[in-house]
């Protein structure tokens, strides 16, 4: 099933338009990825935590970590989640971390860039949902 922004509502779609190409060769962008990824590979390997990183298990912990997430927001009204205070917005950004060392890891496992992925998703949303002109 696919989802529709614009009218936010599921659109029953099960095919995908072919996605335009995206070339993400320049190595100066990838740099900090690579640079993130060398530290959690040293990090978890002082550790010895490889044992520990069967995909699934770092699927479990990013969804603990995105809910960790959520939970600052829960309670909040929709304009208040726009303007925290300090303390807040620290604590947002180490959530942040956590969710993104996860993801690093789980896309590490299957040799993927996360940023590239990202920007390879973009590429396909914007096929599937074009702008209005």
């Amino acid at each position: 099933m696919g989802y529709s922004p614009r009218n936010q509502c599921y659109t029953g779609t099960t095919t995908l338009e072919k996605v335009p190409e995206f070339n993400y060769n320049d190595h100066e962008k990838r740099e900090p990825m690579k640079k993130l990824q060398t530290k959690l590979m040293k990090f978890v390997e002082a550790r010895n935590w490889q044992q520990f990183h069967a995909p699934k298990n770092l699927v479990m912990a990013l969804s603990v970590e995105a809910a960790e997430l959520v939970e600052i927001f829960q309670w909040m009204e929709g304009p208040e989640s726009g303007t925290v205070d300090a303390a807040t917005r620290d604590h947002i950004e180490q959530e942040i971390g956590d969710v993104m060392i996860y993801l690093t890891l789980l896309a590490g496992k299957f040799g993927i860039d996360p940023v590239e992925a990202a920007h390879k998703k973009m590429a396909l949303n914007e096929t599937k949902y074009p702008a209005d002109p």
